[in-house]
């Protein structure tokens, strides 16, 4: 097979999968056969665009021949007859408008079926899961290891909680605003988890970063879509925030950076000056928020590009509050390496100390922040256990070099 043809196929599937899997799921209410057409899609671009070359269009082609593979099986099934004609006009629709185009401008419904997988229908401990899998084609396993499950009970969670978007009938729609709260804390926390899958990414795959570009594409199109929701602009600022300083976060030759040793003349001041702008915009409406806190976090290190400090007692009354809103452990292991530096090294571990220890016992950012806390307070022993335990933990080689480099120069 020509490389040129698998790979095109590949890119397609990785920026496309999303786009394609909403406008099928959408139209046809069946997620799972939505990603089963699509499936057979690929399989079939692998065999036949190495013979024919191809198609200027990729992302159409694999539209036409997915919604053929889903009318198919549909017919294969038992259907009720009204049903499979809307799905077939609508199609036969959707086509008819390519063609006239000549492209794959089609509507891009990845918002509504991000809205679809937080149905209060479904299980709320699925819906991340859920949309991280459905609009963004994130593989199970890699969920799974977010969510510290194995990767066959995620997959038998997600294929159960697909089949009920189908069965129960669970609309592909933007609820109207009294039901939008809850759905729309979901859906946030959905595209902020697929952003941190990107940016955990450091090793330099262009999938990562994709994802994280993904990401951030949709918290613009939902705060363009609920533009007077202060949490939606809160997230979309804290990703800006982030993303500004992707660049700096390895050093020329490749080395992990920790934030408060970056340079910041590398940072993206354009991308740092709209998140604060948002975060202003966010402000306004007089609703503080989860996301704008974490945002608010983000705009006090970024001024250290101006002053050239950081404002450790401001984080630390930020993080309070954080914790107030919500109390993740990551929340928790921040604030207590916040109050290492504001106040001392002895009361960030106080703070670390009072988490269960089941929860940290693989939470590997725990384990390096106790071991930079520890060497803080001269206690170079118990420093380097822990410097051990968070190098065996981390998932990255850049981490682990950078943690090892640490424990060397103790």
């Amino acid at each position: 097979m020509p490389p040129d043809a698998g790979r095109a196929a590949e890119k397609v599937a990785r920026q496309s999968y999303g786009k394609l899997i909403a406008f099928l799921a959408a139209r046809s209410r069946d997620v799972p056969a939505a990603e089963d057409a699509l499936s057979e899609a690929l399989a079939s671009a692998l065999r036949v665009w190495p013979e024919r070359g191809v198609p200027g269009n990729p992302e159409a082609w694999l539209l036409v021949a997915a919604r053929r593979n889903l009318m198919r099986a549909a017919r294969h099934r038992t259907v009720e007859a009204n049903a499979q004609t809307t799905i077939s006009v609508a199609f036969e629709e959707a086509e008819e408008r390519m063609n006239a185009a000549g492209s794959a401008v089609f509507p891009d419904e990845r918002l509504k079926l991000l809205f679809a997988c937080t149905h209060p229908a479904i299980d709320s401990s699925v819906h991340t899961a859920l949309m991280l899998q459905t609009v963004l084609g994130i593989e199970a396993k890699t969920i799974a290891r977010s969510f510290v499950v194995s990767p066959e009970a995620m997959s038998q969670r997600l294929v159960r909680a697909k089949l009920k978007i189908r069965d129960a009938g669970i609309p592909f729609v933007v609820p109207p605003r009294p039901a939008l709260p809850g759905r729309l804390a979901a859906v946030l926390s959905a595209i902020y988890a697929a952003y941190g899958l990107g940016w955990d990414g450091l090793d330099g795959e262009n999938e990562r970063h994709s994802l994280a570009g993904e990401a951030i594409w949709l918290g613009r199109a939902l705060l363009a879509v609920l533009p007077d929701e202060p949490e939606a602009v809160g997230l979309l600022s804290l990703m800006l925030h982030c993303e500004a300083r992707r660049s700096a976060r390895r050093d020329g030759s490749g080395r992990y950076v920790p934030l408060d040793e970056q340079d910041t003349a590398a940072w993206n001041a354009i991308m740092i000056a709209e998140a604060d702008a948002l975060l202003r915009k966010a402000g306004s409406f007089d609703r503080f928020g989860p996301f704008q806190c974490q945002a608010a976090i983000q705009s006090v290190h970024a001024a250290r590009r101006l002053s050239g400090t950081t404002d450790w007692q401001a984080l630390t009354t930020l993080y309070a509050a954080l914790v107030m809103m919500k109390p993740t452990l990551g929340a928790r292991v921040s604030q207590a390496a916040v109050i290492g530096r504001a106040l001392s090294a002895a009361a960030g571990l106080e703070g670390l100390d009072k988490l269960d220890p089941r929860d940290i016992a693989s939470y590997q950012p725990y384990w390096a922040v106790r071991a930079f806390l520890l060497t803080r307070a001269g206690d170079d022993t118990a420093a380097a256990d822990a410097y051990m335990t968070a190098i065996g933990l981390s998932d990255s080689p850049a981490v682990r070099d950078f943690l090892a480099g640490r424990l060397k120069g103790m």
